[in-house]
């Protein structure tokens, strides 16, 4: 503390100071905690018996879980809860029976890396970093119902993400009736007949493992062997949406690459329609809702079979059936499951010599292709690169409306997860395949009138010609002819050419891909299924979850070289023998089975856990329906239900936030739950950065430590660079909450967040900023406390009309822009009325004072509830009635009306706001400037905008 701070405070004992703020902060943090301030009332028993809190609206305000970082909390991490806990409070304090808390989303990679580097149980290290979490959101005065918080690692919390799991294991999805139905249904159809095998058989000639292999065809959980993203350097499988832009892990970032596993798998392609048609009915940022519908990728086409003389056919999804007489040669995924089924044992004679890549076989070439690609990333796979890789399969396909014989290739630039995995290629018309058929040497057929110059021999031209204006040409047979035809027209009578003659349909189809739902990992859910002698897998049974998990030696799963794709992942799970085999009874006799040994991935707690926020002691039910009803069920304007106001970052548009819509659906289908999306209002606040200072090896030093001369920086007398980006402790740029707490106190911390900008807008922090928030409160400790004595220094008399327009336009002002989580606007207004307040002189009146503490306390709550007990009142300033503006002090006395002539302004007029166009008209003509002005000329026209305008048109 500085002499002069030191003098000052000896000088006013009772002046605003951050040892001050912290005494204030503490005894009221304990009092909100012991006196329940935050509790939110549930509909039944709470709300049962008071008819007064029950006519309240409700309003359910959720953050997106925090992960507890060892790392604890730095200044950005808090921007959304404190911007949730203002808009709460202020909510609170306009009528609402308000349910805020916040959990944590604790199983995930980072414990358990730290696990294996340290030994330390991943259990042991995650609930140390929450309490060190807790205290930190804590000491920020976080108006959270603390008896509804929980962690994803607690047994009574996973029991439940278990029993949902199993709920979508035995479920369906029935496209008749367009929603998720029980399994027991399906097996029902199969028995009575009502629903065909797909061989034939009756349903009881159908072995055990025949009857589980034909529903895991149909239930939303299942098991499959099939291409994944594999990281050797990780030992686990990752989703399409944890592998970043340049192929690599999101975590860690080591290279991923595709591999054939058996891993669990949610149908979420099921409700790929329903996830893209409800996007409308949600209040989220039209960004994020593009992302979402970009990521689900519909688009309608038609399926198309080319017959294969040795293995039945290949089928391809096209958007543009129309061109499918310019399909010259096809192209399969590397991966693609017919690959192994059309290769003959040699080379076909007259095999092009560019076609076979050099090698002595077509099995030769394609297992040496398959090993290349498999190194490749689906972005990489993707790119535009120069040269277009492949290889010849040997094997032909026939075009089904020519007849033509084409050759199939492997190529990288076909991806298994969009379409069939196989593509016809029109290389006249696609760039891509335009390129690969250059680098091949493969035929081009122009089946699009190119609308310039070019003409329509296609090895003339220097790229492909793609239109869908143009009419098509060269697309003719015995029986069907599109020649002058516009490519929807076209497009309506190929699918129909090729629906009735058997070679295909009109289809929809999706970029979106189930969701791989298995990681190679210790800290997560157990799935709840067992397997028995045959591989067969059962479900267990809700009376022996939770299934938790057991301990074990080592944590880590066996990782690899991070570039060897050939690497076969092993999990700590497998390595106890006496958890997995283990002997049950479920309900046939006590039996021996296997357990699953893969966990479910760290996005399954976050899936539902805004349920569990309604009841979080149920341990009967998932929750209690009328509970959820309340919080969460359908209302006007909220035709699917949800939270109210759900606020985090924009990074999990198509992670977490679409993972969570798929099991809320599936949740409402099977009747648990009324509300079929979880959240109804998204808003994504922006970033806190900080500036990151290097040195010249590109490390970057501490910015505390940097400084400043002269317009360059400098540390340890090193210049260094400065550059704007994020705030973190290994960017060595992180500043604590707890630091400026301790030198400002929690009141100032949230004020000066709040106060940086537009919520939604990232901005930079400046810790020599935060000291013009301090001086706001010191300012109104001032105007309410006499800083020497002590004691309230207002009067019971009734301000002057200059403190009453003031004070009724800041609380006219400051509503609207709580209401719209406008913080800083608000903040600005606030700053504005206490400003005039200083400037008036003189003690205040007790009812200015009052409204001037209740309008601060959403943003500042600990110095509100210190001032209001000071100004006479016993109850907490948390419930009180937000202020309302009188109108009448709120319209401006009068307005500036702008005469124009011919433009130019001649006078300015103070007039009512309420004065008429025809009163402001007689005015304005009368005024002597305006007189003047005409120089007696006749007026041809008169335009009046009351208040604000006349203009004046002379004859």
């Amino acid at each position: 503390m500085s002499e002069t701070n030191s003098a000052a405070e000896t000088a006013a004992p009772h002046r605003y100071t951050a040892a001050m703020a912290a005494d204030i902060e503490a005894r009221w943090q304990d009092f909100w905690d012991a006196e329940g301030t935050y509790e939110a009332p549930n509909p039944t028993g709470d709300l049962a018996g008071d008819p007064e809190l029950a006519a309240k609206p409700k309003k359910f305000i959720m953050d997106m879980f925090p992960y507890p970082s060892g790392a604890g909390l730095h200044v950005g991490h808090p921007l959304g809860y404190i911007a949730t806990d203002v808009y709460a409070r202020h909510q609170r304090m306009t009528g609402h029976n308000v349910l805020h808390t916040l959990g944590f989303d604790a199983f995930g990679l980072p414990a358990e890396q730290y696990a294996v580097q340290t030994g330390t149980h991943p259990r042991v290290s995650t609930e140390a970093n929450m309490e060190n979490m807790k205290v930190q959101l804590r000491r920020l005065g976080l108006g959270h119902d603390n008896r509804r918080s929980f962690a994803t690692i607690d047994a009574e919390y996973y029991k439940w993400t278990q029993w949902i799991f199993l709920q979508i294991f035995n479920s369906w999805y029935d496209t008749e009736a367009d929603r998720a139905r029980p399994i027991a249904e399906l097996v029902e159809q199969f028995e009575s007949g009502t629903r065909a095998t797909p061989d034939g058989r009756e349903w009881n000639e159908l072995s055990a493992t025949e009857r589980a292999d034909l529903l895991s065809q149909y239930r939303l959980a299942y098991a499959s062997d099939a291409p994944v993203n594999w990281s050797p350097g990780l030992g686990t499988v990752l989703a399409n949406e944890e592998v970043t832009a340049d192929g690599r892990s999101e975590r860690g970032n080591f290279p991923v690459f595709k591999a054939k596993l058996r891993q669990w798998n949610m149908r979420i392609t099921a409700y790929a329609d329903r996830l893209l048609n409800d996007l409308d009915g949600l209040d989220w940022p039209e960004a994020i809702k593009l992302q979402q519908r970009n990521w689900i990728g519909r688009s309608e086409g038609a399926r198309v079979k080319f017959p294969v003389d040795t293995a039945g056919g290949i089928t391809v999804f096209t958007t543009r059936q129309d061109t499918l007489f310019g399909a010259t040669y096809m192209v399969l995924a590397p991966e693609h499951d017919m690959v192994e089924r059309i290769i003959p044992a040699a080379w076909p004679e007259g095999t092009h010599p560019v076609w076979t890549g050099g090698h002595a076989s077509p099995a030769e070439a394609v297992t040496a292709y398959r090993k290349q690609a498999a190194a490749k990333s689906d972005v990489e796979r993707q790119a535009e690169a120069k040269d277009k890789t492949g290889v010849f399969t040997g094997a032909y396909a026939t075009n089904p409306v020519s007849g033509e014989k084409v050759p199939v290739f492997i190529a990288d630039y076909v991806l298994m997860g969009y379409g069939t995995g196989a593509i016809m290629a029109v290389p006249a018309h696609d760039a891509r395949d335009f390129a690969f058929a250059r680098a091949f040497e493969l035929p081009m057929r122009c089946v699009v009138q190119p609308s310039d110059d070019r003409g329509t021999d296609p090895a003339t031209w220097d790229d492909a010609f793609g239109s869908y204006d143009a009419k098509l040409v060269n697309s003719a047979n015995d029986e069907i002819s599109l020649d002058g035809l516009g490519v929807v027209e076209a497009k309506a009578k190929i699918t129909e050419w090729l629906r009735e003659h058997g070679a295909g349909e009109g289809t929809v189809n999706f970029r979106l891909r189930d969701w791989l739902f298995s990681r190679q990992r210790y800290w997560g859910e157990p799935f709840p299924i067992v397997y028995d002698e045959d591989g067969i897998a059962h479900p267990l049974p809700e009376s022996m979850l939770p299934l938790e998990l057991p301990e074990v030696e080592d944590y880590s799963p066996r990782t690899f070289d991070p570039e060897d794709a050939s690497a076969q992942p092993e999990t700590p799970l497998s390595r106890n023998a006496d958890w997995v085999n283990v002997t049950l009874d479920l309900g046939d006799g006590p039996r021996k089975y296997r357990r699953e040994t893969n966990t479910m991935p760290n996005w399954a707690g976050s899936c539902w856990y805004e349920l569990r926020y309604l009841d979080p002691n149920n341990d009967r039910q998932l929750v209690d329906p009328s509970i959820e009803q309340y919080w969460m069920g359908p209302r006007e304007g909220q035709p699917t239900g949800g939270v109210d106001l759900y606020v985090g970052g924009a990074e999990h548009a198509v992670l977490h936030l679409l993972y969570a819509r798929f099991w809320s659906k599936v949740l409402h289908d099977l009747g648990h739950i009324s509300s079929a999306e979880p959240f109804h209002k998204l808003y994504n606040q922006g970033m806190i950065q900080a500036f990151v200072y290097r040195d010249s090896r590109g490390i970057a030093v501490p910015a505390a430590e940097v400084e400043e001369r002269d317009g360059a920086f400098y540390y340890a007398g090193e210049k260094v660079s400065r550059v704007l980006g994020k705030m973190g402790k290994s960017l060595k740029n992180a500043v604590t909450p707890d630091e400026i707490c301790a030198e400002y106190g929690a009141d100032t911390l949230r004020l000066y967040e709040m106060a940086m900008g537009p919520l939604d807008v990232s901005r930079p922090w400046d810790t020599r900023a935060v000291v013009g928030q301090y001086r706001l409160l010191q300012r109104l400790w001032r105007n309410v406390v006499d800083e020497e004595t002590g004691e309230v220094t207002v009067v019971d008399t009734e301000p002057g009309e200059d403190t009453l327009r003031a004070l009724h336009k800041a609380i006219d002002g400051v509503g609207q822009d709580m209401a719209g989580m406008r913080f800083n606007t608000a903040i600005a207004k606030v700053t504005e009325l206490n400003n005039h307040l200083t400037k008036a002189g003189g003690p205040l009146s007790r009812s200015v004072a009052e409204r001037l503490v209740l309008l601060i306390a959403p943003l500042a709550p600990h110095i509100a509830e210190e001032l209001w007990r000071r100004l006479g009142h016993t109850d907490s300033v948390v419930h009180q009635d937000f202020p309302v503006a009188d109108p009448a002090y709120v319209v401006d006395e009068t307005v500036t009306c702008v005469v124009q002539i011919k433009g130019k302004v001649r006078a300015r007029l103070e007039i009512s706001p309420s004065i008429t166009d025809e009163e402001l008209e007689a005015l304005a003509l009368a005024d002597d400037a305006v007189v003047a002005a005409l120089g007696g000329a006749g007026i041809r026209k008169v335009i009046v905008r009351a208040p604000k305008l006349v203009n004046i048109v002379p004859a």
